[in-house]
């Protein structure tokens, strides 16, 4: 049987993030906080913030699963800390990516790109601790990334969110998981050279 990790110190961090993002969506934040291109030079906040904004209901319901599927998955490979570092860390890594390398992108919303990058990190590191899964995790994502780019963006999805869904942020997010997992792939380069000697 799983056991759900319910303890404060794993609840608190994702459920602060939905509720950020649902307050920033009740309080309909979107023309001042939405990644927006032909604002960004003169309001910088935008790369960062319009990482939690949402197009519709809908599309903050799909990141709010997405957000409590990687609770169930990883919630105690992370402190409070390292979740909160994480989720800045990689909104800054997915908002600059997509201004400085995504020009077709003039208006971007939605925690999807971040939040490949959170499931990279936490599929390597359930390599790190020996978990089975986290291999099988961590091919499925990247196949499901190279299927969207070179299948494109799904048309059904992009109607549920009234939006065309930014496939692009989820390899930068998910490059950006990457980044962050470097010290666990050097930990584990080094524990697999220790057993070969």
């Amino acid at each position: 049987m799983i056991e759900l990790p319910f303890q404060k110190r794993y609840v608190l961090p994702p459920l602060t993030l939905i509720i950020v993002s649902t307050l920033l969506m009740a309080f309909d934040t979107h023309s001042f906080l939405a990644f927006d291109r032909e604002l960004v030079s003169d309001q910088w906040w935008r790369i960062f913030t319009g990482q939690f904004m949402h197009s519709n209901w809908t599309h903050l319901l799909l990141n709010v699963i997405g957000i409590v599927f990687i609770w169930v998955l990883h919630a105690e490979h992370r402190s409070a800390l390292s979740y909160f570092c994480h989720i800045i860390f990689l909104a800054l890594w997915t908002g600059i990516g997509i201004w400085l390398f995504c020009p077709e992108i003039e208006v971007y919303t939605g925690l999807s790109g971040l939040l490949h990058g959170v499931i990279v990190w936490g599929a390597i590191k359930d390599i790190h601790v020996g978990m089975r899964s986290g291999i099988l995790l961590f091919i499925g994502i990247w196949i499901k990334l190279i299927w969207e780019q070179v299948q494109g963006p799904s048309a059904d999805v992009g109607t549920l969110i009234n939006s065309r869904v930014a496939i692009e942020a989820h390899l930068i997010g998910a490059i950006g998981g990457l980044l962050l997992s470097l010290p666990l792939l050097r930990k584990l380069m080094i524990t697999a050279n220790d057993k070969q000697s």
